[in-house]
């Protein structure tokens, strides 16, 4: 439980400020570029860590790493509350993602070497819906804090949960051995291949779409330390004798499997997540709060769900649980490619319930898949690889997502326009219209203003339609998904203890 915890409060921080980065732009005067670092530093140094944390538990225990992690993630988010200028702020969030990185992985080992085979059926979908729920209700819980108290509370919040989960660690864990010989062998090369390799794509996936990605002298530049980093870092993975992160566990087809199918959950995780609140602020015009309430739904989706998928994960082929879930996935998306201006509450509600139920669904057989027949010497790296790819997962799908949000915004920005120029009887009628309603403003005035009404009418249907198409090709990823699963071979002994094969 003290492990869960923690590992919610890392997740949590992923998303919590993402609500409330223009408080926190205005609290310390920053830019909209120095600003967005808040959120870029923490998920840099964060996917740096996932994968280093399996090697890094062999070496100190788990005790040892969730204590430190645990200790070091509440004393940076005292740090960031207290932050005076933005060049601080940075630095301490980097550190938090950094070293809470390392409760991630570990919870998921912990689980699958803890608990055998019935009992971790009650245990997956516990961590399963902790996983989602967290990134679910990050900006409904940051909007929140801020609207009701201020920024800094998105931070001081991690204190006194952070101490009890620190010292709770430090008593509790207790059911491995550190192996200090490890640290004898450090691949230090390995360290900063890895850090090149993720760090620059997490920033090139980032910053891309935009950045006109690679027109971007950062952005082509962190590409090309990406390229060097990941030839580096895989070159230490199969020659170096105590590599940072062993990829071995790859060789197990469940667990190459079961990683693809968690990059796709995370593209539904972190995607959907992204999606549903860009269109209620940019569309609807909703403040943080509002946008909150109305993502709510998923969250309480995925908590009614997770009993229940429990309950199934013993008694259902996994490939039909993840068939169910991924098809559930595409029919809430396509349920929304027919989205207007006037979508609000209740036209997302079913949506939303889809998607919330659905991501349990697809949660735990697809963590049983991967980990679950694999020797307790391989969880603990291969959870940090598990949750990598998840995570890697969010961070293509929001930049697929945010460049085809610009590419069909722009081409049907091109489109509308052709409708709405000189010469349209319909067009000229309507703007003849809105000049006769701003005609208060004076003559030549009206009909600037109704122009550019006009304008941003055009430009909210571009942006509604751009959605449309978004939701239409998440559509058929999920629809592909769930037919890939249908070629999938019954995994073996899933609800076996982890040593079984």
């Amino acid at each position: 439980m003290a492990m869960v915890f923690g590992m919610f409060m890392a997740i949590l921080d992923i998303q919590i400020v993402s609500a409330s980065l223009a408080e926190i732009q205005a609290g310390l005067s920053a830019s909209a570029d120095e600003v967005s670092w808040v959120q870029t530093a923490y998920l840099i140094a964060e996917v740096v860590m996932i994968p280093m944390s399996g090697f890094l538990a062999r070496a100190l225990s788990t005790r040892v790493l969730f204590t430190v992690a645990a200790a070091g993630f509440t004393i940076s988010s005292a740090l960031c509350a207290t932050a005076g200028s933005i060049e601080q702020m940075i630095v301490w969030r980097a550190v938090q993602g950094f070293i809470g990185g390392g409760m991630i992985p570990s919870v998921f080992a912990a689980s699958f070497t803890l608990f055998p085979g019935r009992q971790r059926a009650v245990v997956t979908p516990v961590i399963g819906l902790v996983a989602t729920l967290a990134p679910t209700i990050g900006p409904t819980i940051g909007g929140w804090l801020t609207q009701q108290l201020s920024w800094h509370w998105l931070f001081l919040i991690n204190v006194g949960p952070g101490i009890a989960v620190t010292l709770a660690a430090a008593m509790l864990i207790d059911f491995d051995r550190p192996e200090h010989k490890l640290l004898r062998h450090f691949d230090w090369l390995g360290l900063i291949g890895m850090a090149g390799f993720l760090g620059g794509l997490e920033y090139v996936l980032e910053e891309g779409p935009n950045h006109d990605w690679l027109e971007e002298p950062a952005v082509f530049a962190c590409a090309v330390v990406s390229a060097v980093g990941s030839v580096l870092f895989f070159w230490r993975a199969f020659v170096a004798r105590e590599p940072i992160v062993d990829l071995r566990a790859y060789r197990d087809r469940n667990f190459a499997l079961g990683s693809l199918f968690s990059f796709v959950v995370g593209v539904g995780l972190y995607g959907l997540t992204y999606l549903y609140p860009v269109y209620l602020s940019r569309v609807r015009g909703y403040d943080s709060m509002m946008i909150g309430e109305t993502m709510f739904v998923t969250g309480v989706a995925m908590f009614l769900t997770a009993p229940i998928s429990g309950v199934l994960s013993r008694r259902l082929d996994p490939r039909i649980m993840m068939l169910i879930g991924f098809a559930g996935f595409g029919l809430g998306t396509f349920m929304v490619t027919g989205i207007t201006k006037d979508w609000d509450f209740w036209e997302l509600f079913v949506p939303q319930i889809l998607r919330g139920a659905s991501l349990m669904l697809c949660m735990v057989p697809v963590t049983n898949l991967a980990l679950g027949t694999l020797p307790p010497a391989e969880l603990k790296n291969a959870s940090g690889l598990f949750n990598l790819v998840r995570n890697l997962g969010g961070a293509v799908g929001l930049a697929v997502i945010n460049t085809l949000l610009n590419h069909r915004l722009d081409l049907h920005l091109a489109r509308l326009h052709e409708s709405v120029a000189w010469g349209r009887g319909a067009a000229e009628e309507m703007l003849a219209n809105l000049t006769l309603r701003y005609s208060e403003l004076g003559a030549g005035a009206d009909q600037l203003a109704a122009i550019k009404r006009m304008a941003l009418l055009v430009r909210r249907e571009a942006t509604v339609m751009a959605f449309s198409d978004v939701f239409l090709v998440l559509t058929g990823l999920f629809a592909a998904l769930a037919l890939a699963t249908l070629t999938l071979r019954k995994p073996r002994a899933v609800a076996a203890p982890p040593g079984a094969h």
